[in-house]
């Protein structure tokens, strides 16, 4: 079982967010585990106070190392933590590689900044990897913690009813997925792809490769450009 911690001001955003659908299914099969810890129980100041002034000046508040610090400690005393990630703008880009490497580690943990940010000292201190979902600011970290729950979670097993669904998805070959189509083979107009309705898989198969690489030449050419560096064959 995966176990993933989340060190936020608003547990309830969390709980809300996670427990619902594919991630509820696999929360009652005992696949992962996911527990949101308030850092406001933690800290030392009477009125529940986690925030404080810049040193040097600057607009906004702080979140403090203290109540930071012992919510960890708090964590690490129930099952020991294999990574600590902050979620920040500034943090190494999520993708699909990171997503099947942290599936494989027991206890993750999730720190989610608010305000102006969070004292470097305590982020020095316990956080392993500060990773971005994107080059854009949020009100705080919450929302990029549980997208990369999210991804992580699709990749250990026994989360997804059909395990080929992380094969064949965008990314995982380093292209962006191909198009796809049900019933009713004509839908106002538009006809399914004849070569779907052959039979022939070898035929699907090719075709759907071709598909994938003209929509990423088209939708993501850096995506593209770094495909054909290795596969210089395949170039449309």
């Amino acid at each position: 079982m995966t176990r993933f911690s989340v060190m936020t001001l608003f547990p309830e955003m969390i709980d809300a967010g996670l427990n619902v659908s594919i991630l509820a299914r696999a929360i009652d099969k005992g696949l992962i585990e996911i527990n949101s810890v308030n850092i406001r129980d933690y800290t030392d100041n009477k009125h529940g106070r986690v925030d404080d002034y810049t040193y040097g000046g600057g607009a906004g508040m702080l979140m403090q190392a203290q109540p930071i610090y012992d919510c960890y400690r708090a964590i690490c005393e129930e099952k020991e933590v294999s990574r600590v990630i902050y979620v920040t703008p500034q943090g190494k880009p999520f993708d699909q590689k990171m997503a099947v490497e942290l599936s494989k580690e027991e206890h993750l943990v999730f720190l989610c900044g608010h305000y102006e940010g969070i004292d470097e000292r305590v982020l020095e201190t316990i956080v392993t990897d500060h990773v971005s979902i994107g080059d854009y600011v949020l009100t705080g970290g919450e929302l990029p913690a549980m997208v990369m729950i999210d991804a992580i979670s699709r990749h250990i097993t026994g989360v997804l009813h059909n395990e080929d669904s992380c094969d064949t998805e965008s990314f995982t070959d380093g292209l962006l997925e191909y198009p796809q189509y049900s019933r009713p083979e004509e839908w106002m107009g538009k006809k399914v792809p004849q070569i779907l309705l052959s039979g022939d898989h070898a035929k699907v198969s090719a075709w759907r490769h071709k598909e994938s690489l003209i929509r990423t030449k088209d939708r993501r050419p850096d995506l593209y450009e770094k495909y054909i560096e290795s596969h210089p064959d395949e170039k449309i």
